[in-house]
């Protein structure tokens, strides 16, 4: 490793380009590690609709531009999701209460039930590979993961 004080780099870039290239990794290895566990809960969802239906069962119904704007995805992006989802049987579509020509979209009991598997597995899972972390140090790690999720969320999308 090269001693930033002579290279002229700064410590602040330098501290960046390792958190980037910590959570391309950690984008990288969390998919493979699902994809590579041998259990079938891991695979009932698509991370999309994984995702979906988590913000579903925590947020209650959302009108389809609500969800995107949580998502931070466009519109269309959630709209194809979500078609794929309602064949499936995970989500049901309803009349929006607040805007007669929208929909709300909620959960169905099959798409919780599904959620809620995959979610069981995910937590048995981190709770192997975290097994030799201390509960500090577990703690921690959310709370910082949470805290650059908030952080990705409220970052202004490019329009």
């Amino acid at each position: 490793m090269t001693d930033d004080r002579t290279t002229g780099t700064d410590p602040g870039e330098v501290t960046l380009g390792r958190i980037e290239t910590e959570v391309a990794l950690l984008m990288r290895f969390g998919e493979a590690t699902r994809r590579g566990t041998g259990t079938m809960e891991h695979r009932l969802l698509d991370r999309a609709a994984y995702v979906i239906l988590r913000h579903l069962a925590d947020a209650g119904p959302q009108n389809v531009s609500a969800l995107a704007a949580t998502l931070n995805l466009d519109g269309s992006t959630v709209t194809r999701q979500l078609s794929a989802m309602q064949r499936d049987g995970l989500i049901a579509r309803a009349p929006d209460p607040t805007d007669g020509r929208g929909t709300v979209v909620s959960p169905t009991a099959a798409g919780l039930q599904r959620m809620a598997a995959v979610q069981a597995a995910r937590t048995r899972l981190y709770g192997d590979i975290l097994a030799t972390w201390s509960p500090d140090d577990r703690d921690t790690l959310a709370q910082l993961l949470h805290r650059l999720n908030q952080a990705l969320q409220s970052r202004p999308r490019p329009r």
